[in-house]
Protein backbone atom coordinates (compact mmCIF):
# COMPACT_ATOMS: atom_id res chain seq x y z
CA UNK A 1 0.00 0.00 0.00
CA UNK A 2 2.93 2.38 0.59
CA UNK A 3 3.59 2.59 -3.16
CA UNK A 4 -0.04 2.15 -4.27
CA UNK A 5 -1.17 5.17 -2.28
CA UNK A 6 0.87 7.49 -4.52
CA UNK A 7 -1.11 6.43 -7.58
CA UNK A 8 -4.47 5.93 -5.81
CA UNK A 9 -4.28 9.56 -4.76
CA UNK A 10 -3.83 10.60 -8.39
CA UNK A 11 -6.49 8.29 -9.82
CA UNK A 12 -9.28 8.50 -7.22
CA UNK A 13 -8.33 11.99 -5.92
CA UNK A 14 -8.57 10.96 -2.26
CA UNK A 15 -7.80 13.38 0.57
CA UNK A 16 -4.98 13.12 3.10
CA UNK A 17 -7.39 11.94 5.79
CA UNK A 18 -8.73 9.25 3.45
CA UNK A 19 -5.14 8.12 2.85
CA UNK A 20 -4.62 7.75 6.59
CA UNK A 21 -7.86 5.82 7.02
CA UNK A 22 -7.08 3.54 4.06
CA UNK A 23 -3.60 2.75 5.38
CA UNK A 24 -4.24 2.68 9.11
CA UNK A 25 -7.54 0.80 9.21
CA UNK A 26 -5.74 -2.46 8.43
CA UNK A 27 -4.31 -2.76 11.95
CA UNK A 28 -7.66 -2.25 13.66
CA UNK A 29 -9.53 -4.53 11.27
CA UNK A 30 -6.87 -7.25 11.47
CA UNK A 31 -7.43 -7.21 15.22
CA UNK A 32 -11.10 -8.13 14.64
CA UNK A 33 -9.98 -10.96 12.37
CA UNK A 34 -7.57 -12.20 14.99
CA UNK A 35 -10.22 -12.15 17.69
CA UNK A 36 -12.52 -14.15 15.44
CA UNK A 37 -9.74 -16.59 14.52
CA UNK A 38 -9.56 -18.14 17.99
CA UNK A 39 -13.12 -19.45 18.12
CA UNK A 40 -13.16 -20.18 14.39
CA UNK A 41 -10.05 -22.34 14.57
CA UNK A 42 -11.45 -24.15 17.59
CA UNK A 43 -14.70 -24.80 15.70
CA UNK A 44 -13.51 -25.85 12.23
CA UNK A 45 -9.84 -26.64 12.87
CA UNK A 46 -6.56 -24.83 12.26
CA UNK A 47 -6.16 -26.21 8.73
CA UNK A 48 -9.47 -24.96 7.36
CA UNK A 49 -9.16 -21.65 9.20
CA UNK A 50 -5.96 -21.07 7.21
CA UNK A 51 -8.01 -21.70 4.07
CA UNK A 52 -10.69 -19.29 5.29
CA UNK A 53 -8.06 -16.59 5.90
CA UNK A 54 -6.73 -16.96 2.35
CA UNK A 55 -10.23 -16.88 0.84
CA UNK A 56 -11.29 -13.75 2.73
CA UNK A 57 -8.03 -12.02 1.80
CA UNK A 58 -8.42 -12.97 -1.87
CA UNK A 59 -11.94 -11.54 -1.94
CA UNK A 60 -10.72 -8.29 -0.39
CA UNK A 61 -7.75 -8.00 -2.76
CA UNK A 62 -10.02 -8.64 -5.77
CA UNK A 63 -12.47 -5.93 -4.68
CA UNK A 64 -9.59 -3.45 -4.19
CA UNK A 65 -8.17 -4.32 -7.62
CA UNK A 66 -11.38 -3.38 -9.44
CA UNK A 67 -12.56 -0.63 -7.05
CA UNK A 68 -14.13 2.31 -8.94
CA UNK A 69 -14.28 4.55 -5.86
CA UNK A 70 -12.79 5.13 -2.41
CA UNK A 71 -15.82 3.50 -0.71
CA UNK A 72 -15.40 0.26 -2.66
CA UNK A 73 -11.63 0.37 -2.11
CA UNK A 74 -12.23 0.63 1.64
CA UNK A 75 -14.63 -2.34 1.51
CA UNK A 76 -11.90 -4.46 -0.06
CA UNK A 77 -9.30 -3.18 2.39
CA UNK A 78 -11.53 -4.11 5.34
CA UNK A 79 -12.07 -7.63 3.98
CA UNK A 80 -8.35 -8.06 3.32
CA UNK A 81 -7.64 -6.87 6.87
CA UNK A 82 -9.95 -9.50 8.34
CA UNK A 83 -8.20 -12.20 6.29
CA UNK A 84 -4.79 -10.95 7.40
CA UNK A 85 -5.88 -10.90 11.04
CA UNK A 86 -7.12 -14.50 10.86
CA UNK A 87 -3.91 -15.62 9.19
CA UNK A 88 -1.63 -13.78 11.63
CA UNK A 89 -3.18 -15.66 14.55
CA UNK A 90 -3.77 -19.13 13.12
CA UNK A 91 -0.47 -19.65 11.27
CA UNK A 92 1.81 -19.45 14.35
CA UNK A 93 -0.64 -21.59 16.33
CA UNK A 94 -0.67 -24.28 13.63
CA UNK A 95 3.14 -24.23 13.33
CA UNK A 96 3.67 -24.56 17.09
CA UNK A 97 1.16 -27.42 17.32
CA UNK A 98 2.47 -29.45 14.37
CA UNK A 99 6.24 -29.00 14.85
CA UNK A 100 8.51 -31.40 16.76
CA UNK A 101 10.12 -29.94 19.86
CA UNK A 102 13.64 -29.74 18.42
CA UNK A 103 12.47 -27.69 15.40
CA UNK A 104 9.69 -25.65 16.97
CA UNK A 105 11.77 -22.57 17.72
CA UNK A 106 13.10 -22.35 14.17
CA UNK A 107 9.76 -23.07 12.51
CA UNK A 108 7.91 -20.66 14.82
CA UNK A 109 10.11 -17.85 13.48
CA UNK A 110 8.93 -18.43 9.90
CA UNK A 111 5.83 -16.16 10.11
CA UNK A 112 7.98 -13.17 11.07
CA UNK A 113 10.47 -13.94 8.29
CA UNK A 114 7.81 -14.31 5.63
CA UNK A 115 5.83 -11.27 6.76
CA UNK A 116 9.01 -9.26 6.18
CA UNK A 117 9.57 -11.06 2.88
CA UNK A 118 5.98 -10.26 1.88
CA UNK A 119 6.57 -6.57 2.66
CA UNK A 120 9.66 -6.73 0.43
CA UNK A 121 7.63 -8.31 -2.39
CA UNK A 122 5.08 -5.53 -2.00
CA UNK A 123 7.82 -2.91 -2.40
CA UNK A 124 9.20 -4.76 -5.43
CA UNK A 125 5.77 -4.96 -7.08
CA UNK A 126 5.38 -1.20 -6.52
CA UNK A 127 8.65 -0.62 -8.36
CA UNK A 128 7.96 -3.12 -11.17
CA UNK A 129 4.44 -1.90 -12.01
CA UNK A 130 4.93 1.83 -11.40
CA UNK A 131 5.55 2.42 -15.11
CA UNK A 132 2.01 1.42 -16.09
CA UNK A 133 -0.68 4.12 -16.51
CA UNK A 134 -1.82 5.66 -13.23
CA UNK A 135 -5.32 4.21 -13.45
CA UNK A 136 -3.93 0.68 -13.90
CA UNK A 137 -0.62 0.39 -12.02
CA UNK A 138 -1.97 0.47 -8.46
CA UNK A 139 -4.65 -2.06 -9.39
CA UNK A 140 -2.03 -4.50 -10.71
CA UNK A 141 0.05 -3.95 -7.55
CA UNK A 142 -2.91 -4.90 -5.36
CA UNK A 143 -4.01 -7.74 -7.63
CA UNK A 144 -0.54 -9.29 -7.49
CA UNK A 145 -1.14 -9.92 -3.79
CA UNK A 146 -3.74 -12.55 -4.68
CA UNK A 147 -1.18 -14.86 -6.31
CA UNK A 148 0.71 -16.09 -3.19
CA UNK A 149 -2.53 -16.81 -1.31
CA UNK A 150 -3.81 -19.02 -4.15
CA UNK A 151 -1.05 -21.50 -3.24
CA UNK A 152 -2.91 -22.12 0.02
CA UNK A 153 -5.54 -24.08 -1.95
CA UNK A 154 -2.87 -26.58 -2.98
CA UNK A 155 -1.28 -26.63 0.48
CA UNK A 156 -4.59 -27.59 2.09
CA UNK A 157 -4.60 -30.78 0.03
CA UNK A 158 -1.30 -31.83 1.63
CA UNK A 159 -1.02 -30.56 5.21
CA UNK A 160 -2.60 -32.49 8.12
CA UNK A 161 -4.87 -31.06 10.78
CA UNK A 162 -3.29 -29.86 14.03
CA UNK A 163 -2.85 -32.76 16.47
CA UNK A 164 -3.71 -30.49 19.38
CA UNK A 165 -7.04 -29.54 17.79
CA UNK A 166 -7.75 -33.21 17.17
CA UNK A 167 -7.10 -33.90 20.87
CA UNK A 168 -9.48 -31.05 21.77
CA UNK A 169 -12.10 -32.81 19.64
CA UNK A 170 -11.49 -36.10 21.53
CA UNK A 171 -9.86 -37.60 18.44
CA UNK A 172 -6.69 -38.86 20.06
CA UNK A 173 -6.21 -41.69 17.55
CA UNK A 174 -6.30 -39.22 14.63
CA UNK A 175 -3.87 -36.96 16.50
CA UNK A 176 -1.50 -39.88 17.02
CA UNK A 177 -1.66 -40.68 13.29
CA UNK A 178 -0.66 -37.10 12.45
CA UNK A 179 2.12 -37.09 15.06
CA UNK A 180 3.48 -40.33 13.66
CA UNK A 181 4.01 -38.57 10.31
CA UNK A 182 5.89 -35.62 11.82
CA UNK A 183 7.90 -37.45 14.49
CA UNK A 184 11.11 -39.46 14.21
CA UNK A 185 9.71 -42.51 15.97
CA UNK A 186 6.51 -44.01 17.33
CA UNK A 187 7.81 -43.48 20.87
CA UNK A 188 8.29 -39.77 20.20
CA UNK A 189 4.77 -39.56 18.76
CA UNK A 190 3.36 -41.18 21.91
CA UNK A 191 5.33 -38.78 24.13
CA UNK A 192 4.13 -35.74 22.16
CA UNK A 193 0.53 -36.95 22.39
CA UNK A 194 0.86 -37.30 26.17
CA UNK A 195 2.29 -33.75 26.40
CA UNK A 196 -0.53 -32.34 24.27
CA UNK A 197 -3.17 -34.05 26.40
CA UNK A 198 -1.58 -32.75 29.60
CA UNK A 199 -1.27 -29.21 28.21
CA UNK A 200 -4.90 -29.29 27.07
CA UNK A 201 -5.95 -30.11 30.63
CA UNK A 202 -3.84 -27.29 32.09
CA UNK A 203 -5.19 -24.64 29.70
CA UNK A 204 -8.84 -25.57 29.98
CA UNK A 205 -9.68 -22.87 32.56
CA UNK A 206 -9.86 -19.68 30.45
CA UNK A 207 -12.40 -17.93 32.72
CA UNK A 208 -10.13 -18.36 35.74
CA UNK A 209 -7.33 -16.71 33.76
CA UNK A 210 -9.41 -13.62 33.01
CA UNK A 211 -10.32 -13.33 36.69
CA UNK A 212 -6.62 -13.44 37.53
CA UNK A 213 -5.95 -10.56 35.13
CA UNK A 214 -8.58 -8.42 36.85
CA UNK A 215 -6.88 -8.96 40.22
CA UNK A 216 -3.30 -9.88 39.35
CA UNK A 217 -0.78 -10.90 41.94
CA UNK A 218 2.39 -8.75 42.13
CA UNK A 219 4.25 -11.38 40.06
CA UNK A 220 1.61 -11.48 37.30
CA UNK A 221 1.37 -7.67 37.34
CA UNK A 222 5.12 -7.38 36.69
CA UNK A 223 4.85 -9.96 33.90
CA UNK A 224 2.03 -7.97 32.31
CA UNK A 225 4.00 -4.72 32.55
CA UNK A 226 6.92 -6.37 30.76
CA UNK A 227 4.89 -8.18 28.11
CA UNK A 228 2.45 -5.36 27.33
CA UNK A 229 5.20 -2.74 27.48
CA UNK A 230 7.32 -4.49 24.86
CA UNK A 231 4.27 -4.96 22.63
CA UNK A 232 3.42 -1.25 22.95
CA UNK A 233 6.92 0.10 22.34
CA UNK A 234 7.40 -2.16 19.31
CA UNK A 235 4.81 -0.06 17.46
CA UNK A 236 4.95 3.29 19.30
CA UNK A 237 8.46 3.98 17.99
CA UNK A 238 6.96 4.40 14.50
CA UNK A 239 7.83 1.29 12.50
CA UNK A 240 4.50 1.32 10.64
CA UNK A 241 4.98 4.98 9.74
CA UNK A 242 8.17 3.94 7.96
CA UNK A 243 6.67 0.83 6.35
CA UNK A 244 3.54 2.59 5.06
CA UNK A 245 4.84 6.09 4.41
CA UNK A 246 8.48 5.60 3.44
CA UNK A 247 7.87 7.21 0.00
CA UNK A 248 6.47 10.28 1.79
CA UNK A 249 9.53 10.42 4.05
CA UNK A 250 11.95 10.07 1.14
CA UNK A 251 10.08 12.73 -0.85
CA UNK A 252 10.43 15.12 2.08
CA UNK A 253 14.18 14.44 2.13
CA UNK A 254 14.54 15.52 -1.49
CA UNK A 255 13.88 12.47 -3.71
CA UNK A 256 11.56 13.66 -6.46
CA UNK A 257 10.87 10.94 -9.03
CA UNK A 258 8.46 8.13 -8.28
CA UNK A 259 10.85 5.43 -9.53
CA UNK A 260 13.57 6.66 -7.14
CA UNK A 261 11.08 6.79 -4.27
CA UNK A 262 9.99 3.21 -4.87
CA UNK A 263 13.57 1.98 -5.38
CA UNK A 264 14.48 3.46 -1.99
CA UNK A 265 11.59 1.57 -0.36
CA UNK A 266 12.90 -1.69 -1.85
CA UNK A 267 16.17 -1.04 0.02
CA UNK A 268 14.13 -0.70 3.21
CA UNK A 269 12.48 -4.06 2.52
CA UNK A 270 15.81 -5.79 1.96
CA UNK A 271 17.13 -4.40 5.26
CA UNK A 272 14.08 -5.71 7.12
CA UNK A 273 14.37 -9.25 5.72
CA UNK A 274 18.15 -9.52 6.14
CA UNK A 275 18.29 -8.38 9.74
CA UNK A 276 15.31 -10.38 10.94
CA UNK A 277 17.12 -13.52 9.75
CA UNK A 278 20.18 -12.36 11.70
CA UNK A 279 18.04 -11.85 14.82
CA UNK A 280 16.62 -15.36 14.63
CA UNK A 281 20.15 -16.76 14.46
CA UNK A 282 21.34 -14.65 17.40
CA UNK A 283 18.35 -14.68 19.76
CA UNK A 284 19.27 -17.91 21.55
CA UNK A 285 23.01 -17.27 21.48
CA UNK A 286 23.22 -13.60 22.46
CA UNK A 287 20.05 -13.45 24.58
CA UNK A 288 16.91 -11.37 24.50
CA UNK A 289 17.92 -8.36 26.58
CA UNK A 290 21.24 -7.57 24.81
CA UNK A 291 19.44 -7.63 21.45
CA UNK A 292 16.71 -5.37 22.87
CA UNK A 293 19.39 -2.91 24.08
CA UNK A 294 21.06 -2.89 20.66
CA UNK A 295 17.68 -2.53 18.95
CA UNK A 296 16.17 0.28 21.04
CA UNK A 297 19.39 2.31 21.27
CA UNK A 298 19.98 1.94 17.53
CA UNK A 299 16.39 2.93 16.70
CA UNK A 300 16.67 6.01 18.94
CA UNK A 301 19.89 7.10 17.25
CA UNK A 302 18.47 6.60 13.73
CA UNK A 303 15.29 8.50 14.54
CA UNK A 304 17.24 11.38 16.08
CA UNK A 305 19.57 11.66 13.06
CA UNK A 306 16.63 11.43 10.62
CA UNK A 307 14.72 14.16 12.48
CA UNK A 308 17.79 16.39 12.65
CA UNK A 309 18.64 15.97 8.96
CA UNK A 310 15.08 16.75 7.84
CA UNK A 311 15.01 19.80 10.11
CA UNK A 312 18.35 21.09 8.78
CA UNK A 313 17.21 20.49 5.20
CA UNK A 314 14.04 22.52 5.80
CA UNK A 315 16.19 25.41 7.08
CA UNK A 316 18.55 25.19 4.11
CA UNK A 317 21.47 24.19 6.35
CA UNK A 318 22.00 20.79 4.71
CA UNK A 319 22.59 20.04 1.01
CA UNK A 320 19.79 18.02 -0.59
CA UNK A 321 22.17 15.24 -1.65
CA UNK A 322 23.39 14.76 1.91
CA UNK A 323 19.81 14.81 3.19
CA UNK A 324 18.76 12.08 0.74
CA UNK A 325 21.72 9.91 1.73
CA UNK A 326 21.04 10.39 5.44
CA UNK A 327 17.33 9.66 4.99
CA UNK A 328 17.95 6.36 3.19
CA UNK A 329 20.70 5.40 5.66
CA UNK A 330 18.68 6.19 8.78
CA UNK A 331 15.42 4.63 7.54
CA UNK A 332 17.24 1.43 6.54
CA UNK A 333 19.13 1.59 9.84
CA UNK A 334 15.88 1.98 11.79
CA UNK A 335 14.38 -1.06 10.05
CA UNK A 336 17.59 -3.06 10.59
CA UNK A 337 17.74 -2.28 14.33
CA UNK A 338 14.01 -2.96 14.65
CA UNK A 339 14.31 -6.31 12.89
CA UNK A 340 17.32 -7.46 14.88
CA UNK A 341 15.64 -6.93 18.24
CA UNK A 342 12.28 -5.56 19.29
CA UNK A 343 10.57 -6.70 16.07
CA UNK A 344 10.77 -10.48 16.56
CA UNK A 345 11.62 -10.58 20.27
CA UNK A 346 8.31 -9.13 21.47
CA UNK A 347 6.50 -12.38 20.61
CA UNK A 348 9.38 -14.51 21.90
CA UNK A 349 9.13 -12.79 25.28
CA UNK A 350 5.36 -13.07 25.33
CA UNK A 351 5.58 -16.83 24.85
CA UNK A 352 8.14 -17.18 27.64
CA UNK A 353 7.28 -14.91 30.54
CA UNK A 354 3.69 -15.98 31.21
CA UNK A 355 2.76 -19.24 32.93
CA UNK A 356 0.91 -21.69 30.72
CA UNK A 357 -2.46 -21.12 32.41
CA UNK A 358 -2.37 -17.41 31.43
CA UNK A 359 -0.37 -17.46 28.22
CA UNK A 360 -3.09 -17.53 25.55
CA UNK A 361 -5.09 -14.70 27.12
CA UNK A 362 -2.04 -12.59 27.99
CA UNK A 363 -0.59 -12.90 24.49
CA UNK A 364 -4.02 -11.97 23.08
CA UNK A 365 -4.15 -8.79 25.19
CA UNK A 366 -0.62 -7.90 24.11
CA UNK A 367 -1.46 -8.44 20.45
CA UNK A 368 -4.55 -6.23 20.76
CA UNK A 369 -2.46 -3.43 22.32
CA UNK A 370 0.16 -3.87 19.59
CA UNK A 371 -2.43 -3.58 16.81
CA UNK A 372 -4.08 -0.53 18.39
CA UNK A 373 -0.71 1.23 18.69
CA UNK A 374 0.06 0.29 15.09
CA UNK A 375 -3.26 1.63 13.85
CA UNK A 376 -2.91 4.80 15.88
CA UNK A 377 0.50 5.54 14.37
CA UNK A 378 -0.58 4.72 10.80
CA UNK A 379 -3.83 6.70 10.95
CA UNK A 380 -2.32 9.82 12.50
CA UNK A 381 1.12 10.10 10.88
CA UNK A 382 0.21 12.42 8.00
CA UNK A 383 -1.86 14.65 10.28
CA UNK A 384 1.00 14.87 12.78
CA UNK A 385 3.43 15.70 9.97
CA UNK A 386 1.12 18.47 8.77
CA UNK A 387 0.90 19.87 12.30
CA UNK A 388 4.57 19.67 13.36
CA UNK A 389 6.43 18.70 10.11
CA UNK A 390 7.94 15.30 9.31
CA UNK A 391 11.03 16.23 11.34
CA UNK A 392 8.84 17.00 14.35
CA UNK A 393 7.02 13.67 14.02
CA UNK A 394 10.28 11.73 14.06
CA UNK A 395 11.55 13.79 16.98
CA UNK A 396 8.52 12.57 18.92
CA UNK A 397 9.21 8.97 17.85
CA UNK A 398 12.84 9.39 18.97
CA UNK A 399 11.69 10.49 22.43
CA UNK A 400 9.37 7.47 22.70
CA UNK A 401 12.23 5.22 21.59
CA UNK A 402 14.52 6.70 24.23
CA UNK A 403 11.87 5.87 26.84
CA UNK A 404 11.82 2.30 25.49
CA UNK A 405 15.55 1.97 26.27
CA UNK A 406 14.83 2.88 29.90
CA UNK A 407 11.89 0.48 29.93
CA UNK A 408 14.06 -2.41 28.73
CA UNK A 409 16.64 -1.63 31.41
CA UNK A 410 14.12 -1.44 34.25
CA UNK A 411 11.46 -4.00 33.37
CA UNK A 412 12.78 -6.65 30.97
CA UNK A 413 14.73 -9.55 32.50
CA UNK A 414 16.85 -12.00 30.50
CA UNK A 415 14.75 -15.12 29.91
CA UNK A 416 16.91 -17.04 27.45
CA UNK A 417 17.44 -20.63 28.57
CA UNK A 418 15.57 -20.16 31.86
CA UNK A 419 13.13 -22.71 33.27
CA UNK A 420 9.64 -21.62 34.33
CA UNK A 421 10.71 -21.56 38.00
CA UNK A 422 13.66 -19.31 37.16
CA UNK A 423 11.56 -16.98 34.99
CA UNK A 424 8.91 -16.64 37.69
CA UNK A 425 11.62 -15.87 40.26
CA UNK A 426 12.89 -13.09 37.98
CA UNK A 427 9.52 -11.39 38.45
CA UNK A 428 9.56 -11.94 42.20
CA UNK A 429 7.68 -15.22 42.30
CA UNK A 430 8.47 -18.34 44.24
CA UNK A 431 8.29 -20.77 41.33
CA UNK A 432 5.63 -23.00 39.85
CA UNK A 433 2.77 -24.22 41.95
CA UNK A 434 0.46 -27.20 41.65
CA UNK A 435 2.77 -29.08 39.32
CA UNK A 436 1.97 -26.96 36.27
CA UNK A 437 3.39 -28.32 33.05
CA UNK A 438 5.52 -25.89 31.02
CA UNK A 439 6.05 -27.41 27.60
CA UNK A 440 8.05 -24.51 26.15
CA UNK A 441 10.85 -24.84 28.70
CA UNK A 442 10.84 -28.60 28.46
CA UNK A 443 11.38 -28.26 24.73
CA UNK A 444 14.25 -25.82 25.18
CA UNK A 445 15.93 -28.04 27.74
CA UNK A 446 15.50 -31.09 25.51
CA UNK A 447 16.95 -29.15 22.59
CA UNK A 448 19.97 -28.14 24.66
CA UNK A 449 20.41 -31.77 25.79
CA UNK A 450 20.38 -33.00 22.20
CA UNK A 451 22.86 -30.32 21.11
CA UNK A 452 25.29 -31.05 23.95
CA UNK A 453 25.15 -34.78 23.31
Amino acid sequence: MSGCIIFIQKDLHITEVQQEVLVGCLSFISLLGSLAAGRTSDAIGRKWTIGLAASVFQAGAAIMTFAPSFAVLMTGRLLAGIGIGIGIMVAPVYISEISPATLRGTLASFPEIFISFGILLGYVSNLVFAGLPDHINWRVMLGAGILPSISIAFVLLVIPESPRWLVMQSRASDALAVLAKVSDSEEEAQERLAEIEEAARVTASGKAAWREFLRPSPVVRRMLITGLGVQFFQQATGIDALVYYSPTIFRDSGITTESQLLAATVAVGFSKVAFIVIAIVLVDHVGRKPLLYISTIGITACLAVLAASLSLLARGALPSGAAVGLAILTVCGFVAFFSVGIGPINMVLSSEIYPLRLRAQAVGIGFALNRMASGGVAMSFLSICRAVTVAGAFTAFAVVSAVSVVFVHLFVPETSGKTLEQIESLFGGGGVTSGEVELGDAERLEHKRLVTH
